[in-house]
């Protein structure tokens, strides 16, 4: 098992750029399939991007593709999630999730981090 804690998130200004991080403590963190998720204010949870265990292929939500842009460091055991162009529609919490490759499911959770695009 994994423990995910999320960092990175601020106020920005709207067209801005911000990078979250996701630091994962456990083992053959490689082997998870990692991803992103965000909660605004009185929406339900949405997915964002998620990355398999190689890095090799990623996913992206219509909203964020071409914005955002999701990679990994399993040396560092880090996942982060770029963000560019950001717009108000952006701020939520933002949430780092993992599976493994043969759960349907994202199972672990970070806590979140408050992402604050201001117009």
């Amino acid at each position: 098992q994994i423990q995910l804690v999320e960092s990175g998130g601020e106020l920005v200004q709207a067209g801005g750029s911000l990078r979250l991080s996701c630091a994962a403590s456990g083992r053959a963190f490689d082997t998870y399939v990692m991803g992103w998720f965000r909660q605004a204010p009185g929406k339900e949870r949405e997915f964002v991007a998620r990355i398999i265990w190689s890095g090799g292929n990623t996913y992206y939500a219509d909203s964020v593709k071409g914005r955002f842009t999701i990679s990994r460091d399993n040396a560092k055991k880090t996942v982060y999630l770029q963000m560019n162009s950001l717009k108000p529609e952006d701020t939520a919490v933002y949430y780092c999730a993992a599976r493994t490759v043969i759960s349907d499911s994202f199972k672990y959770w970070g806590q979140g981090t408050q992402v604050t695009v201001s117009s």
